[in-house]
């Protein structure tokens, strides 16, 4: 701040409620203007966080099982059976008709997530 503004801004903190209430009626006076409190604001757009991200980051995958190796069929059975909440009969289905789409339409990180699950009994997975 100048010299000056900061001067003015002493002489302000010297006011009484009063003068300040009168210097405030002249200065709306002087300069038309408003200065109350219950001025409308105009309202601003809401941003979306959704709109303004960059549009591959809301993409949807499908966790596909590729491929079901015969000696590992038990274990990605079990891993079928606990991402799905499939039964026993509904699990075994999907995996012994592979390829076949485990998880539809989510987002990147969990189908990363299901991906690596399953690649870490054996399938063979991919992501469409």
């Amino acid at each position: 701040m100048t010299a000056k503004t900061i001067e003015i801004l002493e002489q302000l903190k010297s006011l009484t409620l009063l003068e300040t209430a009168e210097l405030v009626k002249q200065i709306e006076a002087t300069f038309d203007v408003d200065a109350s409190v219950n001025k409308v604001i105009p309202i601003l757009p809401i941003i979306d966080p959704v709109i303004d991200q960059d549009p591959t980051e809301f993409k949807t995958f499908d966790v596909v099982l590729e491929e079901v190796p015969a000696n590992k069929k038990i274990a990605i059975l079990k891993v079928v059976r606990e991402l799905t909440g499939f039964g026993l009969k509904e699990a075994k289905d999907l995996v012994e008709s592979v390829p076949q789409v485990v998880k539809s339409a989510i987002d990147l990180d969990i189908a990363e997530d299901i991906k690596h699950q399953l690649e870490s009994v054996g399938a063979k997975v991919s992501l469409k």
